[in-house]
């Protein structure tokens, strides 16, 4: 009850207001300041404006307006002698940038130190250092409320000019547009942010509020406007949150929004869809898992034989439980037969392991024929590549090949496995076929020997699913999978 009547008092709704536009502003300018590399002129820009503080104080005295455009002048010199240097003297960016700021912030709480002491004003240093809500007015709102809307109509306006300069500097040059005025006015948009956000966070913590939610949101998306919705409302989420969480703690809010925003930061960097470490981490060791089992099916076909598991377990250098653990799963997609003690490929297990032997047979002979490499140079890199390599790229490096038979230790490379022309898969159903006697390839003819299904006799295609047909024989069903059906040939009855 205490928490609701502290949350809804003046100050408190202010800050929270406050705290929200500067979230909202920070996180929108801070995706051009990461994806421009300039996460450290934020965080020169945010020190350099106190000595504007300091000199709008001696001409006009204790005013936010006076405080506002004296800081934005600061920040835009600051910017301004920052470019100089990195252009015309022969030092390091990150050093310009190091030895400018540095200066100004020293000017700055120098100024604000004399002040008072010699004044005898009330201009506390630690207010723009670390921030102060409890004295955010209803002038800073409106100051800051302005500046949030003339920030997102600039950066909608101004979109294409602040894309085509961050990724393509020099073909927006070649195009007319000039890289260095939208630098300047992105540095006249960052300035307004840093300053709007002395207030609530402080010239030392705001670049942490720039840089963090736009980090954040490079990791759930590549599209620059998704980016920068993601990151404002990073940035809005942080400011409410950190501002809660201070009053409840009776904390300052300022280090509270930080912690909040990196918090979200290392949540997003575990669980991201496609650059979390954990999402990377499973996707890592699917493929490890894909590999290995890839091998098994490799090393029974070129066996040609039943496979014992003690043979897999010396061949993968694994223990016999990932062994059983990898062929239970070979079991599940229909590539292995496993009799408890040694395996044997099914039709579609021979037709995957084609697949990998020719790769990697193909890929042996590319690397001697046309990169020149030796006999004894080419073996680990095709162990590599054999799992990697798609049917197109197989095809095309056969066809640049002319369609060698053998590799280059003189082992036959097998012919890609097609589907046939007339395949039962491609089929009407209801209708009546007959087996034909030539096959695609003698495996065919075993699956069908085994089903006990002659060449030349009738059967009716009776039922069909994306993964199976169903044949009547005589008086019998047979159920055939979609593999074996895509290669079976057919004659119209």
């Amino acid at each position: 009850m205490e928490f609701l009547e502290m949350l809804s008092s003046p100050w408190a709704i202010r800050a929270i207001i406050a705290s929200s536009m500067v979230g909202i502003m920070c996180g929108l300018i801070g995706c051009f300041i990461v994806l421009r590399n300039m996460s450290l002129i934020g965080d020169a820009l945010s020190h350099a404006i106190l000595p504007g503080i300091f000199v709008s104080f001696l001409l006009v005295g204790y005013s936010t307006i006076g405080f506002f455009t004296g800081s934005v002048i600061a920040g835009l010199l600051t910017a301004v002698a920052i470019t100089w240097i990195q252009q015309n003297v022969s030092t390091k960016n990150d050093a310009a940038i190091g030895i400018v700021f540095t200066a100004m912030f020293s000017i700055g709480v120098i100024g604000i130190s004399w002040i008072s002491q010699e004044k005898g004003a009330h201009l506390d240093l630690k207010d723009f250092l670390f921030g102060n809500v409890l004295g955010i007015s209803t002038e800073d709102l409106i100051i800051t409320a302005v500046v949030l809307v003339y920030t997102v109509v600039s950066v909608i306006v101004f979109f294409r000019y602040l894309f085509i300069t961050t990724f393509q500097a020099t073909i927006a040059q070649t195009m007319g547009i000039s890289v260095k005025t939208i630098h300047y006015f992105l540095m006249l948009l960052l300035s307004f942010a840093v300053v709007s956000a002395l207030r609530s966070v402080g010239v030392i913590l705001v670049v942490a509020m720039l840089i963090t939610p736009a980090s954040t949101a490079l990791l759930l998306s590549n599209r620059l406007q998704k980016v920068m919705v993601i990151s404002a409302i990073i940035g809005l989420v942080s400011a409410v949150m950190g501002m809660i969480l201070a009053i409840i703690f009776n904390t300052t809010p300022g280090p509270v929004m930080v912690i909040f925003v990196t918090l979200l930061f290392l949540i997003v960097a575990i669980i991201a869809p496609e650059k979390g470490f954990l999402p990377k981490y499973l996707a890592k060791t699917n493929q490890s898992n894909k590999i290995i089992r890839e091998d098994i099916i490799k090393y029974i076909f070129k066996n040609k034989d039943k496979t014992s598991v003690s043979d897999l377990m010396n061949l993968l250098d694994q223990s016999k439980y990932r062994v059983t653990k990898h062929l239970k799963r070979l079991i599940k997609m229909d590539l292995v037969n496993f009799d408890g003690s040694s395996a044997q490929l099914s039709f579609v297990g021979k037709k995957e392991a084609n697949k990998l032997v020719r790769a990697h047979r193909l890929w042996e002979t590319y690397q001697v024929d046309k990169m020149g490499l030796s006999e004894q140079q080419i073996h680990n890199e095709a162990e590599r590549f054999e799992h990697l390599l798609s049917d197109e790229i197989l095809d095309e490096v056969d066809e640049k090949l002319g369609y060698p038979e053998l590799d280059p230790h003189g082992s036959p490379i097998p012919r890609k496995l097609v589907e046939s022309k007339n395949a039962l898969f491609f089929k009407d159903i209801k209708k009546k076929y007959r087996i034909s006697v030539s096959q695609v390839n003698s495996d065919i003819e075993s699956e069908l020997w085994e089903l006990g299904i002659m060449p030349e006799e009738m059967i009716i295609l009776d039922h069909k699913t994306k993964n199976y047909v169903q044949i009547i024989v005589g008086n019998k069903t047979h159920k055939i999978s979609k593999d074996i059906a895509e290669s079976i040939s057919v004659e119209e009855a």
